[in-house]
């Protein structure tokens, strides 16, 4: 019986599961792929399910999806939006929303190893999917690599992928080279001396150390990197106190970069200690502020010659005016991590998931970034079709560009 990828992707979007608690989606994903006739492994980095499908002498096809949902409450009104909740790594109960897209990665993989198997006389090799846990976190390709990855399953020649992306339903996107940024999480405690909001002479405020640095970080980019160099510097959380009338003894900030290049990356994270220390010792602090660099994802780099055959693959298969070139994007991924440790090229690219004529109304007005939603937003919606179809047919396609006649 035919897999019914409407459903599946429908009850993966009611109940999301947050990084390294996918383990619904991971029994559904793991179920399908055995019913297709792949061989399957689970548990591979806490979470992660890996289906193989050996078809004779040939190249080795890894396709990747990510399974992980963020902590998010959605407002998309949709008939299958999401009202669970979940615990986040601090232990916090957090809604859970499909605010990224993963569902889709994963339907459409399902989708197109069903196609591959029905297709195997038209090819021979060997079609790896794997659904990775915890891309949200940076961590869940390096966690299954480490899990001893490629000691469990066929190493790849080629590692393929997509992400879905607030562009037309029915376009892909390739870009060759940095297609996706590197980021740098940094979280800076600064240490200030509490006491009773009536007396601030008598404390260091660390809140007004912590705006003041705030305000200095945004000359960062504005500054210090060159107009022809790309960063961008988001504070992103920002703790401190328990009650109005206490000045607290610290306050947090969490910090998000993003850049295509090392020397810019440096650059921008010296900055951001440099800015902190000064704004510490402006304030009179006891204590120079603790700066702890945390999750990182390195830059995804599409390999230029296999971009171009599935480039060529794509154009064949949908028609040149539906396969865009995106630039490169300021979100990150850690898929590259699987490509990196196979040491193989990898071809990563987007699939447009949004309603073609709302795409075209808000382009003529010049008002998508208001009228669009993006991914991590509560109202980030894919077009079920022919989302899901363009998807599965993406992957297959571009699979099949290196897999035996």
């Amino acid at each position: 019986m035919a897999l019914d990828l409407e459903a599946i992707y429908t009850d993966l979007h009611r109940h999301p599961e947050v990084s390294y608690q996918e383990h619904r989606t991971a029994s559904i994903l793991a179920d399908a792929l055995r019913g297709l006739g792949l061989d399957v492994t689970e548990g591979i980095g806490r979470t992660g399910v890996v289906g193989v499908l050996t078809n004779g002498d040939g190249p080795v096809v890894l396709l990747r999806a990510d399974m992980d949902a963020l902590p998010v409450a959605e407002e998309t009104g949709l008939e299958y939006a999401s009202t669970e909740h979940g615990t986040d790594p601090d232990g916090h109960d957090v809604p859970v929303m499909h605010a990224c897209g993963h569902d889709v990665h994963v339907t459409c993989l399902l989708g197109a190893a069903e196609a591959l198997a029905e297709l195997r006389s038209e090819w021979s090799g060997t079609v790896v999917a794997l659904f990775q846990p915890a891309e949200e976190l940076g961590s869940g390709a390096n966690e299954m690599i480490a899990d001893g990855l490629y000691d469990r399953i066929p190493k790849p020649d080629i590692v393929l992928g997509q992400h879905v992306a607030p562009a037309p339903a029915g376009v892909v996107g390739v870009h060759a080279g940095p297609a996706f940024a590197a980021t740098d999480d940094v979280m800076i405690t600064l240490h200030g001396k509490g006491g009773h909001g009536s007396r601030p002479e008598s404390t260091i405020d660390p809140v007004v150390m912590a705006a003041a640095t705030v305000m200095r970080l945004q000359g960062i980019v504005s500054r210090e990197v060159a107009g022809g160099e790309t960063a961008v510097v988001t504070v992103g959380t920002m703790h401190a106190g328990t009650k109005v009338n206490i000045i607290p003894p610290d306050a947090t900030l969490g910090i998000n970069i993003r850049t295509y290049d090392t020397e810019v990356r440096d650059r921008v994270v010296s900055a951001i200690g440099r800015i902190a220390n000064a704004e510490a010792a402006a304030s009179g602090a006891l204590q120079a502020p603790d700066i702890e660099l945390s999750d990182s994802f390195p830059v995804l780099h599409n390999d230029e010659a296999a971009t171009e055959r599935v480039l060529g693959a794509f154009r064949s298969a949908f028609g040149p005016e539906r396969v865009i070139d995106p630039g490169r994007v300021t979100g990150s991924e850690d898929v590259g991590a699987l490509a990196t440790a196979a040491g193989v090229p990898i071809v990563y690219w987007l699939l447009g998931g949004l309603d073609p004529q709302l795409f075209t109304k808000a382009l003529a007005n010049g008002t998508t970034d208001a009228d669009i939603p993006s991914n991590h937003s509560p109202f980030f919606a894919p077009l079920i079709h022919p989302t899901l179809e363009v998807g599965v047919q993406a992957l297959v396609v571009a699979a099949r560009e290196w897999l035996g006649a």
